[in-house]
Formats: C-alpha cells, sequence, structure tokens
C-alpha cells in the first residue's frame, strides 16, 4: 500500500506572485525536489523563479525543512515525511551593520 506524503510549504512574499498570491500550499513528494516540482505543476512560473535551468536551487534562495537548512542535508533531494514544513527563505544581502 502506498501512502501519500503532504508537505506544506510556505512561499515567501517576494515569491508569491508566481503562486497566485498563495503563500503556502500543501502538496505531496518524498523529497524537496518532487515537493516544489508539485508546486510547479500547480503554478508553473514558480518553479522558474526558483530553479536555474539544470533544476537545481537559485544560489540566493535557502530551503529549510522544519527549520533544518538543506544544504547541510541532501540538498535538493533530502527526504520528507507527511506533515513536514518546508520554508523557502531569500537571502538578503546589504551594507554593513553599525
Amino acid at each position: 500500500m502506498t501512502t501519500t506524503t503532504k508537505v506544506k510549504v510556505r512561499v515567501p512574499t517576494p515569491l508569491s506572485s508566481a503562486t497566485g498570491g498563495e503563500r503556502q500550499i500543501e502538496v505531496t513528494g518524498s523529497t524537496v525536489r518532487e515537493v516544489l516540482q508539485a508546486v510547479g505543476e500547480i503554478h508553473p512560473e514558480f518553479l522558474d523563479r526558483i530553479l536555474v535551468d539544470g533544476g537545481e536551487l537559485r544560489e540566493f534562495l535557502n530551503i529549510f525543512v522544519n527549520g533544518s537548512d538543506v544544504r547541510f542535508e541532501e540538498k535538493l533531494d533530502t527526504r520528507v515525511q507527511d506533515g513536514d514544513e518546508i520554508s523557502i527563505v531569500p537571502s538578503i544581502a546589504g551594507g554593513a551593520i553599525p
């Protein structure tokens, strides 16, 4: 019997225009990559905004699963479980802090 892994994806405000204004989307998938692809099936512009042509994450974005940075795990191939929460966090750059 196959189980369905539902995962919640939190979309930051700067990317919400690519999801029709939705800031939270629940989809299924067993890895971060599969979950992002599932969001892309609903909102095709979304993938163009977060992935480069080779299918990897754009360098200015960070992905967290339940608060853990996927860069220190299996990146987009990090496995997810039912009820997990994926957060997409744009990098912030700026001047020196006084």
